[in-house]
C-alpha cells in the first residue's frame, strides 16, 4: 500500500502514519475481502478499498477511537461503493427488432407417449391395492386423507402403501429404460 500524498496548488506534502501503515499492514486482507464482497470484480474491490483507506488517512487525526477503525472503514467501504452505484452508467441502445429468445426444444410427443406407456404399464404391474391407491393419489388427484375415505383405511396405511409403490416404479427396469 502507498501512502497517500496531499497535493497543494503548487508543492506535494506527504505526511506519513506510522500507525496507520501498521493498521493496512495487519488488517489490509480482511478489509479486501469486505472489499471483494461489495464487488463483482477483484480490481473493482482493490480499487474501492484504496479508495476508502485514502478517505481514512484523510480523516485518521480526526479518528478518535483507533479500535473501532474497522467500522470506520468498512463504512467508507459501503459509502463509496454506494456513490460509484449511483453514478453507474447505464447504457441504452435502441434497435430496430427486439430480440428473440432462444427457443427451448419442445419435449418429443412420441417420446412423452413411450414413457407414459410404460408408466402405466408399471403401474399395473403393482399389487391391487397399491395400485389403486397410486391412481387415487396421482391420477385422479386425490389428497391422502380422501384416498383413506375413498378406500376406508387410516391415512398412514395410504403413505405407506404409496411409499412403498413408488419404490417399485423407480426400480422398474422398463421405466429406467424409457427414461
Amino acid at each position: 500500500m502507498t501512502t497517500p500524498v496531499c497535493n497543494s496548488a503548487s508543492t506535494a506534502v506527504t505526511v506519513v502514519f506510522p500507525s496507520f501503515t501498521s493498521y493496512v499492514r495487519a488488517r489490509g486482507p480482511v478489509l479486501l475481502r469486505t472489499a471483494r464482497s461489495l464487488t463483482a470484480n477483484p480490481s473493482d474491490a482493490e480499487d474501492l478499498l484504496q479508495t476508502a483507506l485514502t478517505k481514512t488517512y484523510l480523516a485518521w487525526e480526526r479518528i478518535e477511537d483507533h479500535r473501532a477503525l474497522d467500522g470506520y472503514v468498512r463504512r467508507a467501504l459501503v459509502n463509496t461503493r454506494t456513490s460509484q452505484w449511483r453514478k453507474r452508467k447505464v447504457d441504452e441502445f435502441s434497435c430496430e427488432d427486439l430480440p428473440e429468445p432462444d427457443p427451448v426444444p419442445a419435449p418429443d410427443p412420441a417420446e412423452q407417449q413411450v414413457l407414459r406407456d410404460a408408466m402405466w404399464r408399471a403401474i399395473v404391474r403393482l399389487p391391487d391395492r397399491q395400485r389403486a391407491m397410486v391412481v387415487l393419489r396421482y391420477y385422479e388427484d386425490l389428497s391422502e386423507a380422501q384416498t383413506a375415505e375413498v378406500l376406508g383405511v387410516s391415512i398412514g396405511t395410504v403413505k405407506s402403501a404409496v411409499s412403498r409403490a413408488l419404490g417399485k416404479l423407480r426400480e422398474d427396469p422398463e421405466l429406467s429404460q424409457a427414461a
